[in-house]
């Protein structure tokens, strides 16, 4: 894979489009940015291009607008305000991604400058990898930068389209991704335990199966582990369980005898709130009642198994940790990782936010910027945004 290393000593005075992925968490009553870490992850890349003398293009989506059209709530006039904050520096911004106002933002630039580009989700185009859109976006710029790995999975005008008419190479943070997540993959060191959380099974189907034949051990929690508890004909009340995946459980189970390692207690409430009266309850759980987070002898269960291994994966939260009563075994897991001295890879999405929020991410090897990109990486797909950069 080409690396935007391998365009030093010739960036100065090029226009670079970098595609980054500012697809950050807004506010729900202001607005704002709820979490910066997508913007942070992108600083190496964007200023390294800078110092090359190189007039940085940036580009992304924000959120899923209606329609594809123009949303004021989902600008990312925003985002560019606050990387100019972080950087220190002037971010100019355009109002659109294509056309006369993009290519008027374009031609005002200076060597070291930074542009943002408006939501390329503002047309349809993008997501429908549309080549004419990729042609527009491609004629603003020189070279094409990838660094935007939550939507590498995605083959979007603005994510592959794009380097079919540019020469293009990967940022830092895509390196570092594809770095990190191999070793998950492919000859990864041992003892390697993988944790498996989140709520359904079946967004992990070809996950579980690829890693199953790699791990020495693999711990479920969340409520994905209540459709293996059902399988194997205990109680699990209330909790939620995936009928019609109870036969790709038992497969599983089959396949990874002796690796998988199940809740022993749940920690449950009658109703997901957080006034909601809290009981832990051993192996099974009565009727009336949801497993909404793994209870202390599992935390001891999984700390233990995870102690004095090489290579941690973890994917998917162990509770309904968004409630700080339901939340102990996320965290815990956590602290496991940040205390194991492993290499430790965490999965984006809610994963990532997990560890961010308890303030450990400064202590994992890696925190994956892509929920779904991480988890089609591994499990062994193809993700077309770093195919075309091979």
């Amino acid at each position: 894979m080409r690396t935007i290393r391998d365009f030093e000593g010739k960036l100065a005075g090029k226009r670079v489009l970098i595609r980054v992925d500012f697809n950050v968490p807004l506010d729900k009553a202001t607005g704002e940015i709820a979490n910066d870490l997508r913007v942070r992850m992108a600083l190496p890349t964007i200023e390294y291009a800078r110092k090359q003398g190189a007039r940085v293009i940036l580009m992304s989506h924000l959120g899923r607008p209606k329609d594809n059209k123009p949303d004021p709530k989902l600008s990312l006039k925003k985002v560019a305000a606050h990387l100019g904050k972080l950087m220190g520096a002037e971010v100019k911004f355009a109002p659109d991604c294509i056309g006369p106002q993009a290519e008027a933002a374009v031609r005002t630039l200076r060597n070291g400058d930074v542009l943002m580009l408006e939501n390329t989700r503002f047309h349809a185009g993008d997501e429908a990898n549309d080549a004419e859109m990729s042609k527009q976006l491609s004629a603003l710029a020189d070279i094409y930068i990838n660094d935007a790995f939550g939507t590498a999975h995605r083959a979007h005008a603005s994510t592959a389209g794009v380097a079919q008419f540019l020469p293009a190479a990967a940022g830092f943070l895509i390196e570092k991704e594809v770095q990190y997540l191999s070793k998950a993959t492919a000859n990864p060191d041992h003892p390697y335990v993988a944790v498996m959380g989140g709520a359904k099974v079946s967004d992990k189907i070809k996950v579980l199966r690829n890693l199953l034949g790699k791990v020495d051990a693999m711990l479920i929690g969340g409520a994905m582990a209540y459709t293996f508890l059902k399988q194997q004909g205990l109680s699990v009340g209330n909790s939620l369980v995936e009928a019609d995946r109870l036969d790709v459980a038992a497969e599983l189970l089959a396949v990874g005898k002796g690796k998988i390692v199940l809740p022993v207690d749940h920690v449950c409430a009658q109703k997901v709130d957080a006034a909601a009266e809290v009981r832990t309850f051993d192996k099974e759980i009565p009727e009336g009642w949801i497993g909404l987070d793994i209870g202390p002898k599992t935390v001891a269960l999984f700390k233990a198994r995870v102690r004095g291994a090489a290579l941690i994966t973890w994917n998917g939260p162990l509770g309904y940790f968004e409630i700080d009563k339901f939340a102990a075994g996320t965290r815990a897991m956590a602290q496991a990782l940040a205390d194991s001295g492993a290499t430790t890879i965490v999965g984006g999405g809610e994963t990532a936010e997990a560890v961010e929020k308890l303030g450990l991410a400064g202590k994992i090897s890696h925190v994956s910027t892509g929920g779904g990109a991480s988890l089609e990486f591994l499990a062994g797909d193809k993700l077309p945004g770093i195919a075309v950069l091979e």
